[in-house]
């Protein structure tokens, strides 16, 4: 579903005719407010009396959200307040998804083997995503050389569709050993955002969302600057991004080791160090061969850091809270990338569309990843379970 659909959301919008801000904001913008229709989760989690079940709702849901994305591409046409609702409506029910399934998760499989579980996991995760990816730029190139490439999406989402049909059930297969844990809590907000800002979680929890901050202040602009800037073909855009892929799942069955053997932590610390200056490599050259190379660092980078934040999460939420404190965490995340695209954009718009003003965008951002690295330094190395 990632693969085929989300990844190629912003170059539909860019082949539509939208322009580069908004093909930037359209990836991040609707996650904002995607955020605030998911705080609905921890109550609707109650409702139900299951985690599993409103993880299935919420997938099915966001199968259906590809339906008018299909009929937008067949038609070749879309106004941008359509595609913010209905991307918007994607991003609550993917967001609304994470705090239970983390939870339900928590409760299947042990302390003991999750390092290596989630390093597999996502190893397969990585590859299926990248078969999606690949497979959607060469049908992209082979629909802009036969002269039209937007209908060609719709294919792309209808595959997205069935994916995501087929994932929902899935899950709907899977046990659930305990849908609501006895000492289970849905924590008010007040009390959330108390959890939120203070202890080791707090600590953890407020450097993911810096990070997120420093990261998006040049995320989203990726996309535009290669196809339009640097007027990459699909496929060149497809193998640019897929080598990340490749470089994140084969370094992941490293990672997990390293986080079996020295903990999350240190994991954590490896990731971030690499992903500081990654933005950075963007300004120095925008020759090919060079880009691939830094996209090979990149996925190795990405691969360390979001595993140890997954692992970190087991290990410093207790279990009775996960859900209502990763659901604030959505919404703080969801802030921080609406808040680093839209620095990003002043910096686009101020300096006018051009090379020099996408170069400033990626030093900004490799510079306040820098900064992020204080937050990091309060983390505490020590796994501790706040009760």
């Amino acid at each position: 579903m990632i693969g085929a659909g989300e990844t190629y959301l912003q170059a539909f919008v860019l082949a539509i005719g939208m322009g580069e801000v908004f093909a930037a904001l359209i990836a991040t913008l609707p996650q904002l407010i995607g955020s605030l229709l998911q705080l609905m989760s921890p109550w609707a989690v109650r409702s139900l009396g299951s985690h599993k079940w409103w993880v299935v709702a919420c997938a099915g849901l966001q199968s259906l959200c590809f339906l008018p994305l299909i009929i937008a591409a067949w038609a070749e046409q879309i106004s941008q307040a359509a595609v913010l609702v209905v991307v918007s409506f994607y991003w609550a029910t993917s967001l609304g998804t994470g705090p239970a399934w983390n939870t339900w998760q928590g409760t299947i499989i042990p302390r003991d083997i999750r390092a290596k579980f989630f390093a597999r996991r996502a190893i397969l995760c990585q590859v299926t995503t990248l078969v999606g990816f690949l497979a959607g730029g060469f049908a992209l190139r082979a629909g802009k050389a036969s002269g039209n490439d937007v209908p060609v999406f719709a294919v792309l989402f209808g595959v997205a569709m069935v994916c995501r049909i087929i994932s929902t059930v899935c899950l709907s297969l899977q046990s659930e050993p305990s849908p609501i844990p006895p000492e289970m809590r849905f924590l008010t907000l007040s009390e959330q955002w108390h959890r939120f800002s203070r202890g080791p979680s707090g600590r953890l929890l407020l450097f993911a969302v810096g990070m997120q901050v420093a990261v998006y202040i040049a995320g989203p602009f990726f996309v535009p600057y290669m196809l339009k800037e640097l007027q990459f073909q699909y496929h060149h855009y497809a193998v640019l991004i897929g080598v990340s892929f490749v470089s994140k799942f084969v370094s992941l069955r490293w990672w997990g080791r390293l986080a079996h053997r020295t903990g999350a932590h240190r994991l954590l610390w490896i990731g971030s160090l690499g992903l500081v200056p990654l933005a950075g490599g963007w300004a120095i050259s925008s020759n090919y061969y060079w880009l691939l190379v830094l996209q090979l660092g990149a996925g190795a980078a990405w691969g360390a850091y979001e595993l140890a934040l997954v692992l970190l999460f087991f290990e410093t939420i207790h279990e009775s809270e996960r859900t209502s404190l990763l659901t604030l965490y959505n919404v703080a995340n969801s802030v921080a990338l609406a808040a680093g695209s839209l620095l990003g954009a002043l910096i686009l718009n101020g300096l006018g569309l051009n090379a020099t003003s996408y170069m400033c965008v990626f030093a900004a951002s490799t510079l306040f990843r820098g900064l992020m690295l204080v937050l990091l330094r309060r983390v505490p190395a020590a796994p501790i379970v706040i009760s």
